[in-house]
């Protein structure tokens, strides 16, 4: 896991985020930086997993209209493990975790219709081993869908004065 370097790595990540496919050359224009040094640190901020290069799909063009945050209560909690390495291997599941409060694990969805939805539900996720309780709440309408902010990333591994 990368902390931020120092403020040339915020420059260049933050450059990405605005335009991912921003070459080596208008990056080091932007920041007055030699395309080596922008080439260098690009490649190691990769070899550090600090970014990921993927085709970001919008799943409402390709069919995905029904999104929802499935809350999982397990019993016995013996079972978590299993239910996680099973939920992993789900397509539908973009965002899984582990969580506190009365339900344990918390699984945020995209299926194509509310049909594709219950199946989910009904036969894939209900049918596990030590699935106690569910409770789905449905997006009716999302707002904001976005990275880490860099600036709190950067804030935080500052030294303290």
């Amino acid at each position: 896991m990368s902390v931020l370097n120092d403020e040339l790595d915020y420059q260049i990540l933050k450059l990405l985020q605005k335009d991912g496919r921003m070459s080596f050359t208008e990056i080091s224009k932007e920041i007055n930086v030699a395309v080596s040094t922008i080439r260098h640190r690009y490649i190691n901020l990769i070899e550090d997993g600090t970014i990921k290069i993927i085709g970001r799909v919008d799943p409402n063009k390709i069919g995905f209209n029904a999104y929802a945050s499935i809350l999982i209560s397990v019993k016995p909690k013996t079972y978590m493990n299993t239910i996680f390495e099973e939920l992993t291997k789900l397509p539908e599941i973009s965002f899984l975790a582990l969580v506190s409060g009365s339900f344990d694990i918390e699984a945020d969805v995209m299926c194509r219709d509310m049909e594709h939805l219950n199946v989910l539900l009904a036969d894939k996720i209900h049918v596990l081993e030590g699935v106690f309780d569910t409770k789905t709440n449905m997006y009716m309408k999302i707002y904001k869908v976005a990275q880490p902010d860099l600036e709190l990333a950067r804030l935080s591994s500052m030294p303290k004065q």
